[in-house]
């Protein structure tokens, strides 16, 4: 028994002795921390160019200007979300600490001939910076700096400025219809003269926008100073430019393809929320066209309505009414990314 032992003792030592060495434990990695709590956040919310999100950063914590496409990101550093971009982590192995900022899975743009990936930012021209968001495109204004003169100038102009891209304003003296005192031109503010200067109120109204719904009650706004303060103020209004329950186009005359102006034959009372008229009204809506064109209201004037309510008040709303419709091609097509930018001078230029 004593010599099974001492064989077998040997056996293991020789065993153990022919094993190869184990190899070396590397040297651990230490993580760099990008994160740190309790948050100390800037007191100044940042100011990022345009066309770049304002986000809370990877620690939640502060609110920081994203990453864009092709730029180094952190876990603390994170990716515009909004155009669909990643932190692609998988250059940095075995660290995966800093990463660049990369599409996810999307479809891609094309605009004017040029295909633009998910996420990618471009610039068409100078005036605007657009972004490709899974097929769509969206674009902002660069051009926003300037402003038009102050609210005495009755024909502001806007004229570019050789050297620059975007264009400024000016007031076109040669249109002004009245001719303002020494002090509208002379003095640069108007401190001390607020009084005199509302009593001598220039009025300043905006044209009403379209209507919120191409059919039913929806809401129609302006910005007007025609009040006891001159103040500019946002007005709205109650508008209808025609019914969603008839069919305008069974009264369109043989051979005609539009008929611009549709009107009920009996009155009746105009109901919002459950409100009703106090009296009986019969309004002319816009109609509608065959062919590619629309109808739009073209004269119209605005009407105080009271309303009885279901738990017994009153209320009185302003009421478009129209007088005239216009049918035109002039109208939005659908899936028309530069609808929304009309308002902003040279929108055709993005178009062409």
């Amino acid at each position: 028994m004593c010599n099974f032992y001492s064989r077998l003792e040997n056996v293991i030592l020789q065993n153990t002795t022919t094993m190869p060495p184990a190899p070396a434990v590397s040297e651990e990695y230490t993580r760099t921390q990008y994160c740190k709590w309790p948050c100390e956040c800037p007191r100044v919310r940042p100011v990022c160019p345009p066309g770049v999100s304002v986000v809370t950063d990877g620690c939640d914590c502060c609110k920081t200007c994203a990453k864009q496409l092709g730029e180094n990101c952190t876990e603390a550093d994170t990716c515009d979300t909004h155009k669909g971009l990643y932190c692609d982590y998988s250059s940095d192995m075995p660290r995966y600490e800093v990463g660049v900022c990369g599409p996810m899975t999307g479809v891609g743009c094309l605009l004017n001939g040029v295909r633009y990936i998910n996420g990618q930012s471009f610039q068409p021209n100078c005036k605007y910076n657009c972004t490709c968001l899974n097929g769509d495109i969206g674009c902002i204004p660069l051009c926003r700096n300037s402003r038009p003169p102050l609210v005495w100038c009755q024909s502001p102009k806007r004229v570019k400025v050789p050297g620059k891209c975007c264009e400024q304003w000016i007031c076109d003296e040669s249109k002004r219809f009245r001719k303002a005192s020494p002090r509208h031109i002379a003095s640069p503010a108007y401190g001390g003269e607020s009084e005199s200067w509302h009593n001598n109120c220039i009025i300043q109204t905006t044209p009403w926008s379209p209507c919120s719904k191409t059919c039913g009650m929806g809401i129609s706004t302006r910005i007007s100073n025609d009040n006891k303060k001159c103040k500019l103020l946002k007005e709205s209004r109650l508008c209808n430019t025609r019914p969603c329950e008839v069919d305008i186009t069974k009264h369109i005359r043989p051979g005609k393809k539009c008929l611009a102006v549709y009107r009920e034959n009996e009155p009746k009372n105009l109901t919002i929320s459950g409100c009703v008229s106090k009296k009986a009204y019969r309004p002319k809506y816009c109609g509608v066209c065959t062919d590619d064109r629309c109808c739009t209201p073209y004269k119209s004037k605005t009407i105080e309505v009271q309303f009885d309510c279901p738990d017994g008040s009153g209320v009185s709303w302003n009421v478009m009414w129209i007088n005239a419709c216009f049918c035109n091609l002039n109208c939005k097509k659908p899936n028309d990314i530069f609808a929304d930018l009309e308002s902003y001078h040279d929108y055709t230029e993005v178009m062409n």
